[in-house]
């Protein structure tokens, strides 16, 4: 969901990729409740985190506790952030609490990529500022 998101509010200004320590297929409740809002993420695909370790990021984000302690560490990335989100596939319940575990989370992510995006170009414009005064 996250990079669905990042896709849509950052446009071209970064590549965004999901990966996982053990990566699955797309959860259909997540494209469910994604298509909600307008975004289809059915042809993402999250990768295996090992093929990414030789990759350069500017920023990696973990995005629960379990995934920041068994991460592997980036060599080349300085902005490693952290989201401590509840993953919604646990949630239990009808169907109806379920979708709405993962709405809750998609909205909370929502705001979070928002956040990210402001911060990042707010910063990314001080330092641009900087080097040119």
């Amino acid at each position: 969901m996250a990079e669905g998101f990042l896709r849509v509010i950052a446009g071209d200004q970064f590549i965004a990729a999901s990966a996982g320590i053990e990566p699955g297929s797309l959860n259909p409740i997540a494209a469910e409740v994604m298509k909600e809002v307008g975004i289809d993420i059915s042809p993402q695909e999250s990768k295996d985190l090992t093929q990414l370790l030789k990759d350069d990021f500017r920023y990696v984000i973990t995005v629960s506790d379990s995934a920041r302690e068994r991460a592997p560490i980036f060599p080349s990335t300085t902005n490693l952030l952290h989201w401590n989100l509840i993953d919604p596939a646990s949630a239990h319940g009808s169907d109806e609490d379920i979708k709405e575990a993962f709405r809750r989370v998609r909205d909370e992510i929502r705001v979070k990529i928002h956040y990210f995006v402001d911060e990042t170009f707010e910063k990314e414009k001080t330092v641009t500022q900087g080097t040119q005064g």
